[in-house]
């Protein structure tokens, strides 16, 4: 059965954003919420974490996986940025948008895009995802928690404890996050090419 953590969505318990990242440490796989819906997270290297992913949401080789960072710095480790790509990246975080760049040798092979060698990037604005990133002094292999055949994805936190009590680990609930994901934007060819709108604004990449 999954632990279950409520959190303040504001000022999350300290004590209790502790145990949570100890637990990704040695191996959980969490439940969070983000600033658009909820995501489904494990450490970077947890290669059991990300095969748990793959089965919960029956997800290909080609689906891109998404590094929740911290901060920029910590962002700039896994992926290769441009000038003209970095400028445009720092001015929309951290917000509501999943960025596709070529990846760093920092970035596990089994998380790259087969072909491309790309990998998803982005920083949250959220009190609770940065408060257990800044614990867990890493990024969060992620996911959208969106389940196969449905259309939105899961959005409160009882029913994701009630529905994926004996698949995840860790349910993090801190209310209600929508249900739109992020816009995702892929900058891999040099321009800015939008796969997916979502609740980041897409004018300022259009």
């Amino acid at each position: 059965m999954a632990k279950y953590f409520d959190v303040h969505p504001e000022n999350p318990q300290h004590r209790t954003i502790g145990g949570v990242a100890d637990s990704i440490r040695s191996g959980a796989l969490v439940a969070y919420p983000t600033d658009s819906c909820y995501a489904l997270g494990c450490q970077l290297g947890n290669r059991d974490g990300l095969s748990r992913i793959r089965s919960i949401r029956r997800l290909d080789d080609r689906h891109h996986f998404t590094l929740v960072c911290q901060n920029f710095a910590q962002l700039g480790q896994f992926v290769n940025i441009g000038n003209d790509v970095f400028r445009a990246i720092k001015a929309a975080t951290p917000g509501s948008y999943t960025f596709i760049l070529p990846a760093t040798r920092e970035v596990p092979r089994q998380l790259l895009h087969p072909r491309k060698r790309t990998v998803g990037v982005r920083i949250p604005d959220h009190a609770v995802t940065q408060a257990l990133l800044a614990e867990l002094g890493e990024p969060l292999l992620s996911s959208t928690l969106l389940l196969p055949d449905e259309a939105e994805p899961l959005t409160q936190g009882w029913e994701i404890k009630e529905r994926l009590d004996h698949v995840v680990d860790i349910v993090v609930d801190s209310g209600d996050c929508g249900t739109e994901p992020t816009t995702v934007v892929d900058f891999s060819g040099g321009g800015a090419e939008i796969v997916r709108r979502g609740a980041g604004d897409t004018t300022r990449f259009e």
